[in-house]
């Protein structure tokens, strides 16, 4: 079994050096394949990075937008065919790596502070 799991890994690792690196705090933009039909679009989620959760093949990340005042989370696996580019915008200074006390936060008690280079 771990053999297989050991060739799973192998095989997703060019697929991971696509991405850029990027954690908790940092607002991206993931372009998503959308299929509607017999048609497919890409469709842009921008929004902050609240939590990246496990390792290797399974490994996926939790973005966060406010859209109509409404607050909107999605969970992106990092290998998934659908995600088709994600784009850092801007690196978030926190120190937390899971990033849930944002969710009872608004307007500008919600900004996270850019990290300097």
């Amino acid at each position: 079994m771990s053999e297989l799991i050991k060739f799973v890994e192998s095989e997703s690792a060019p697929r991971r050096a696509e991405h850029p690196e990027f954690g908790a705090g940092d607002t991206v933009n993931v372009h998503v394949k959308i299929r509607e039909g017999n048609k497919e679009r890409i469709q842009v989620f921008q929004g902050l990075v609240i939590q990246r959760k496990n390792s290797g093949a399974g490994e996926t990340f939790t973005v966060r937008k406010i859209s109509n005042g409404i607050g909107v989370e999605r969970i992106f696996p990092i290998l998934s065919p659908n995600v088709d580019k994600i784009e850092v915008t801007r690196h978030g200074k926190v120190r937390r790596a899971r990033l849930y006390y944002m969710r009872g936060k608004q307007g500008k008690a919600a900004r996270v502070k850019e990290k300097k280079k």
